[in-house]
Parts: C-alpha cells; sequence; structure tokens
C-alpha cells in the first residue's frame, strides 16, 4: 500500500505539470438544497443540555468489563434508550445545502468545488433576542465546509485511466461498505481526501485509493488513521456484474503504555500487558449482482481479519484492555426482487433481502475467571460497518453501524400514481451474540441484583431484538422538487428490554426499562439544480 500511494503522488505530480497547458471550456454550477422535519418516539432516554441523550444505568452491578474492583464488579451498563414514553421525544428539522462548480479543460482535464452546510433549524443562526432587541445568540463560523474538492485527468497516456486528487466522494458497488452516506436521517454526507486511480475497460473496471482519514504531521504512516482500497469490476457477461474488493482500514492513532525500566516492561510482558499495536482491518469480499426478465437478484459476502487494538483499548478493567483483540468476522448482504410488469407506468417490485453482521459478547464472566488475580478481559469485537450508505432501521441503525446481529425483510416498492411513489417493508431483528446481564429480582419496583458480588451469577438475555415497519411516499412535484413523507413503527422485543449490544458495530448497549412500541415520522422535500 505505501507503493501504491508513492506511486498516486507521482501520478499527482504528473498531472499537475501536465494541467498547466489545460485551456478551460465549459463551467457546470449546480446544487441542492434538503429539508426534513423528523418526530422520533419512546425511543430515547431525556436529552441533555448538549441536545444528546442523556445515558442511564441499566443494571447495578455489572460483568461488563470482568474485573472486580473492591469486591464490586464495575462499570454499570449505561444506555442512551428506553423504548417507553417516560424519555424526552425528539422533533427537529434538518437542513443540508449544497453547491458545486464543475469546470472542464482541454485534455481531458477537470475540477470540481462543493461545498455544503449541515445545520438543525433554530440553532446556529442570525437571531435576535425577542426581549432586548440585541443580537447575542452564540453562533459557529465553520457552517460552510468543502464537502469535494478535487483535481480529475481522463484518458491518461492514451489509455483509459483516470486519476482524481483531493476531497471526494466514494462510493463502490451497492455501497453496502463504502458509499455517500447520503440516505435517511442526519444526512450529513461523507467524503475522504483521497487519490483514486480508475482503469475502465469495456469489459472490467479497476479502482485503486488512498485516503487519510487523520493526520498527526508526524513521520508517515506514523499516529495517522489511513484507508485504502482495490475493487474490481467484470462487466462482460450482460445483466450480470461480478466484483472482488479488499479494503484496509489502518489505525496507528491509539496510544501505548509509558515505556518503563526493564523490570517494569519484564512484569508487563509476563502479564500480557504490553504496548497497543497499530490496528489493522483487512476486509475481504466479492458481490454478483444479475438482473433478467424482471428479476433481479444481488449476493455480497466479506470477511474481516487483523489486529483489533482499538477495539480491545476500550475493554478495560483498570488502565489496560485486550491488546490481542483481533477481527475474525463475516458479512452477508442477499437481495432477490421481481419487477411485475402490469402496465407501461405501473411496474411495482416486489422483494425480499437478508443481512448477517457477525459478533461476540465475550462481557460475561466465570467463577474461574473472577477469582484469578491475573485474568485479564476479552473484547467483543463484531463485524464492522466501514463507511455504509445502507440503513437498516430507522431506530437500531440510526448511522449505518449496527452490527452483532441479522435480519430479514419483504416488501414492495413502486409507483402508486402518477409523479407518486412509495415502498413498503417489513423487517425482524436477531442477536447474534446476546449479552449476559446479573440476575436480578424486582421488590417494590425496584431491580435489585441477586449477587451483587458474585458476577458470574446471570441470565443470557433475549435475542429478538422485534420488528419494524417501513412506509415511505415520494411525490415528484417537477423534474427537480421531490417531496418526502414517511413513517415507521418498531414493534420492541424483549431484547431491547432486557439489552444487547447491537449499535456503534457492536459496541453500544441498546438495553431499555420498558418494551413500549417506537415510531418515526418524518416529512421534507428536495430540491436538486
Amino acid at each position: 500500500m505505501r507503493r501504491l500511494t508513492a506511486g498516486m503522488a507521482i501520478g499527482l505530480i504528473a498531472l499537475i505539470a501536465g494541467s498547466a497547458f489545460a485551456e478551460l471550456q465549459n463551467v457546470e454550477v449546480g446544487g441542492s438544497i434538503f429539508i426534513r422535519g423528523n418526530y422520533i418516539l419512546n425511543t430515547f432516554t431525556n436529552f441533555g443540555a448538549n441536545g444528546a441523550p442523556t445515558p442511564a444505568t441499566r443494571y447495578p452491578y455489572s460483568s461488563v468489563r470482568g474485573r472486580p474492583i473492591g469486591g464490586v464488579f464495575n462499570p454499570n451498563v449505561m444506555s442512551i434508550f428506553d423504548w417507553d414514553g417516560a424519555g424526552d421525544d425528539v422533533s427537529f428539522v434538518e437542513q443540508r445545502t449544497r453547491i458545486h462548480i464543475k469546470s472542464d479543460f482541454t485534455q481531458n482535464v477537470s475540477a470540481k468545488i462543493e461545498m455544503d452546510s449541515y445545520d438543525v433549524w433554530g440553532e446556529d443562526f442570525r437571531s435576535q433576542n425577542y426581549i432586548t432587541g440585541g443580537d447575542t445568540r452564540a453562533r459557529s463560523i465553520d457552517d460552510v465546509e468543502m464537502f469535494q474538492a478535487y483535481i480529475e485527468a481522463d484518458q491518461m497516456f492514451g489509455i483509459p485511466l483516470r486519476l482524481r486528487v483531493g476531497r471526494q466522494e466514494l462510493a463502490f458497488g451497492s455501497q453496502w461498505l463504502v458509499g455517500t452516506r447520503d440516505f435517511a436521517f442526519f444526512k450529513t454526507g461523507l467524503s475522504f481526501d483521497a487519490i483514486r486511480l480508475t482503469y475502465s475497460h469495456d469489459w472490467f473496471t479497476i479502482d485503486a485509493f488512498a485516503s487519510k482519514l487523520a493526520e498527526s504531521m508526524r513521520d508517515m504512516f506514523q499516529s495517522d488513521m489511513d484507508f485504502y482500497g482495490l475493487y474490481g469490476s467484470w462487466i462482460g457477461i450482460p445483466d450480470v456484474t461480478l466484483d472482488l474488493f479488499y479494503f484496509l482500514l489502518r489505525d496507528d492513532t491509539r496510544g501505548a503504555d509509558v515505556n518503563g525500566n526493564w523490570f517494569t516492561e519484564w512484569v508487563e510482558d509476563l502479564l500480557s500487558v504490553d504496548d497497543y499495536e497499530t490496528t489493522a482491518l483487512h476486509t475481504i469480499g466479492a458481490r454478483a449482482a444479475a438482473k433478467k426478465w424482471g428479476f433481479d437478484a444481488e449476493f455480497e459476502i466479506a470477511y474481516q481479519f487483523g489486529a483489533a487494538d482499538a477495539v480491545g483499548q476500550t475493554f478495560k478493567p483498570f488502565n489496560y484492555g485486550d491488546d490481542n483483540a483481533r477481527f475474525d468476522n463475516w458479512g452477508v448482504k442477499i437481495d432477490a426482487g421481481y419487477t411485475i410488469d402490469i402496465t407501461e407506468k405501473y411496474k411495482p417490485h416486489v422483494f425480499a433481502g437478508f443481512r448477517y453482521y457477525g459478533g461476540e459478547d465475550n462481557r460475561k464472566i466465570s467463577f474461574k475467571d473472577a477469582i484469578n488475580p491475573f485474568h485479564s478481559p476479552h473484547a467483543s469485537v463484531s463485524f464492522n460497518r466501514l463507511f455504509s450508505n445502507e440503513i437498516n432501521s430507522g431506530f437500531l441503525d440510526l448511522w449505518n453501524d449496527m452490527s452483532n446481529c441479522w435480519l430479514v425483510r419483504a416488501g414492495i416498492e413502486g409507483p402508486i400514481i402518477e409523479r407518486l411513489g412509495g415502498r413498503f417493508a417489513v423487517n425482524y431483528f436477531h442477536v447474534v451474540d446476546p449479552f449476559y446481564a446479573p440476575r436480578m429480582w424486582k421488590p417494590f419496583g425496584r431491580s435489585i441484583p441477586v449477587a451483587p458480588f458474585m458476577p458470574w451469577v446471570v441470565n443470557r438475555n433475549d435475542s429478538d431484538l422485534g420488528w419494524e415497519t417501513d412506509l415511505f411516499l415520494e411525490y415528484h412535484y417537477s423534474q427537480d422538487l421531490c417531496f418526502e413523507a414517511g413513517w415507521a413503527h418498531l414493534f420492541t422485543g424483549n431484547a431491547l428490554r432486557q439489552g444487547s449490544f447491537t449499535r456503534w458495530n457492536g459496541t453500544l448497549y441498546t438495553g431499555g426499562t420498558d418494551d413500549d412500541g417506537a415510531d418515526y415520522l418524518y416529512l421534507g422535500s428536495k430540491l436538486s439544480f
């Protein structure tokens, strides 16, 4: 990958040198305005002053880290969810404004600059205090961001080779693992500071990219976070696409312990307490998609492996976590559908799908481990969704980060009447590896641990996350303006009330205080020009 990055950098220098002779031919200006009102009920705990859910304790004692401290096992399990009407409902209007300028030059050289601003109505705007008439409201100065800014050279050296350098969107295949994040609410978008090479042939395309996620300004590749990839597509068979891909997320930003003298380092080695190494998340996979005679099908599979020290560092009993954590999980995506040709304008599409995101929950502790003073915890590493643009639930997958679970869905979509289209789907969610919670009893309505000093006395929580129904409508008022509305309802399962780790790639607890159904409603519009 270092050689690949160096080669791309040399190509960039050649591009800059050659582009000095390019002349401006065409300028394109465009953009979009997206506005959506959201209302979420019976989902989160009370919100704090910063507008974020305030985590609440779900169990007085637990074995989340699996290590005794003064006879009591710590820390408490916290959750930002309640799944009842006790906490605050959430309502807000979001707006994302984008504008871009694209310039075409001679010699197949082009450039694009796109700026955007994402805000919530009522926050961060120029206003006036209605009591005093003064303009005293605090507002930020970084609303407008450079979302994309890149130089592109096509047909380089007389071959179908394209080089794109600068901040840019990355989207591959169905965007199951790498996409633009322009779906659902919190529609902030996603772009990368990257170098990308694309070779296009009549039968296949090959992409190679290198991107910087975090820069420390230190030695090359030291204390940085980088994302690399190779993606190849075979399109030589009509109506069929076959893809192979490899992604590497390299995180060298995690800290290490302070180097001591020979004796302290020897003790650390003896206790398997060593420096955290560079996290290397390798993802290899394949995708096949076909569409023929009204039928469509897609199958995608990915396997992840490598050092997961960044995850292991979060499992700290005292000052150190699991420095032997490894990625070792599978992900699977299956979709199938059929388009019913009723009339020329009315062609509904019925579909079904399955998702699997492998995960593990190693938070339980045995009696043997509890009495072992040298016992160290094992991290719970689940399938990492990377930069997915696929949302599976309006409640359980808010940031496209749901893992340690599987789901099935079925539905229908397509035109309803002229200019009005819709989608209805039913989804079921299930935990792969459930959480083992302390055994509790509830005298006088209060939860008390049966054995607070014996964390191995646990019960296996349920795996049923629940059912969700989704109804989405779109009305195309004109070629440029579209109105949308939607309603999702979650029938909570026992796993949501009892708790499991399925959010944030399997690291966030989703337990609540009840099992009331949750609702999400939205109404919005989008203008593109």
